[in-house]
């Protein structure tokens, strides 16, 4: 998907499963068997790609003034005191400009009937906010309506870290509007988070 915004989840590589690191030490030939042989080495961002795949995120909607946003998995929590969240964007995004310049950023948490709203805000070349409703908040900050949860932050950290732009930010502002099955990412699809069901309960015969 376009803005790196379900990077690595999203596209995997096609092939085996089995990955072995080319840092990983060398066995020797007499140890090899048939399984061994048939692995696949390869680079270790492959090995992420591979493994972040197997690994359900969140999905979010992040906006900036503009308005501009984005779809991502990446929406995480830093410390409570102070309040600090974060999230990363690829450098080369068509959004990295306008969260560059941006102080302030809101986080929407989707649920599930907003699957449509996340592959919008993921798609390329497209005004993304068309069709969504959403009100402007200070500086012209869009707060997307109708869902389950929001929150704004204040900019404190910006700072590329390998091919990505690391912004953390102080929570400033938010609200929890509604009860939703939160919307997450899987291997390579959107999913339903919802609660597992307790164990029955055994009895003594």
């Amino acid at each position: 998907m376009p803005e790196n915004a379900l990077p690595d989840h999203a596209r995997t590589p096609k092939g085996t499963d089995m990955v072995t690191s080319e840092n990983r030490p060398a066995r020797s030939s007499t140890a090899l068997s048939a399984t061994n042989v048939a692995a696949t080495t390869v680079a270790a961002d492959d090995i992420l790609r591979r493994t972040l795949r197997r690994h359900a995120a969140g999905v979010t909607v992040i906006t900036v003034p503009g308005p501009a946003g984005f779809t991502a998995t990446s929406f995480t929590s830093v410390s409570l005191r102070p309040p600090l969240v974060s999230f990363c964007l690829g450098l080369g995004a068509s959004t990295a400009p306008a969260v560059r310049e941006a102080d302030r950023f809101a986080v929407h948490l989707l649920g599930t009937q907003h699957a449509e709203v996340a592959r919008q805000f993921a798609r390329s070349g497209a005004d993304r906010f068309q069709g969504t409703a959403w009100t402007a908040y200070e500086d012209g900050l869009p707060v997307l309506d109708d869902v389950p949860a929001w929150l704004t932050a204040r900019v404190t950290l910006r700072q590329p870290v390998g091919d990505h732009l690391l912004v953390v930010g102080e929570v400033e502002t938010g609200a929890v509007r509604q009860e939703a099955t939160a919307l997450v990412h899987h291997d390579g699809a959107f999913a339903a988070a919802r609660a597992l069901l307790p164990p029955p309960i055994r009895r003594a015969s």
